[in-house]
């Protein structure tokens, strides 16, 4: 069963639509703490804001004052668009239109996280801009040249190849999504090594994965420690990608990061040790 967090009463919440550079409508929730600084977090693959992992993260994060939005992607969730497979880059705009209306509103955007996909493209965000000093990947993915073949079967680049599309479809055999030969080189160009490099060396950045995580392998967590100058490493043991009996440990081990000046050393029975600067 999940672990649930209490809700956080004190923070009000509002409804609050933007739009990114395409004229599309990116929906999402404030979840204001009283407090103009601001935590921005970013769904995955086929997932919403509305995700057990981001209401949870929300409740921690504004019974500690401070203020959330949370918001789907286009193509995704409540918001205009299609669904295009790929799309690392064009969702790191969406969040760069959503940083700059609460910039706009004098929101002091204090980080930026993402869980799986979102993980991707708050570290392509971070890669490309250099606004935001705290970044934080939940279970994203380094080499996207794997995971396909769960999805999409391992002949998926002769049937690419032969029909130019693979539809992808349930256990009922309705169509959830199409992949197309652009959306496919999309993925497969997008290159999470030069984006690594590209990172500030002034932008924190905490990587959290899931030892027993059943999507990303957790060795991908050890390239972005290898690779991004400012980097802090959590390896939560026993959780999986969706971190779903460690919502409290999760919570935990972000809001230490948010909260303090301090230098990660590791892990000890999935508690995090730190030592003071």
């Amino acid at each position: 069963m999940a672990e649930r967090l209490p809700s956080a009463k004190e923070a009000s919440q509002s409804r609050v639509e933007i739009l990114n550079k395409y004229g599309e409508k990116l929906v999402g929730v404030l979840h204001d703490a009283g407090s103009k600084k601001l935590v921005i977090l970013c769904h995955g693959f086929r997932s919403s804001k509305d995700e057990s992992i981001f209401l949870n993260l929300t409740s921690a994060l504004t019974s500690q004052g401070i203020s959330v939005f949370r918001f789907d992607f286009a193509g995704n969730g409540e918001s205009d668009g299609i669904f295009r497979y790929g799309n690392y880059r064009r969702e790191a705009e969406d969040l760069r239109s959503v940083i700059l209306y609460f910039s706009e509103q004098k929101y002091e955007i204090s980080a930026i996280l993402g869980h799986s996909k979102g993980g991707n493209v708050v570290l392509l965000y971070a890669s490309v801009y250099h606004d935001v000093h705290t970044v934080i990947n939940l279970s994203g993915r380094f080499a996207l040249d794997r995971g396909i073949e769960g999805r999409l079967g391992r002949d998926f680049m002769q049937r690419i190849e032969k029909d130019g599309f693979i539809d992808v479809k349930d256990r009922t055999g309705k169509v959830e999504y199409r992949v197309t030969e652009e959306s496919l080189k999309d993925r497969l160009d997008t290159d999470m090594h030069a984006a690594c490099h590209s990172i500030d060396k002034e932008c924190r950045v905490l990587t959290i994965h899931g030892s027993k995580d059943e999507i990303v392998p957790s060795e991908d967590a050890m390239e972005f420690a290898k690779l991004i100058p400012n980097h802090k490493l959590y390896i939560m043991e026993g959780a999986n990608h969706s971190y779903a009996a460690h919502q409290g440990g999760l919570a935990s081990v972000v809001l230490d990061f948010l909260k303090s000046n301090q230098v990660f050393l590791g892990t000890s029975e999935n508690r995090t040790v730190f030592s003071r600067l």
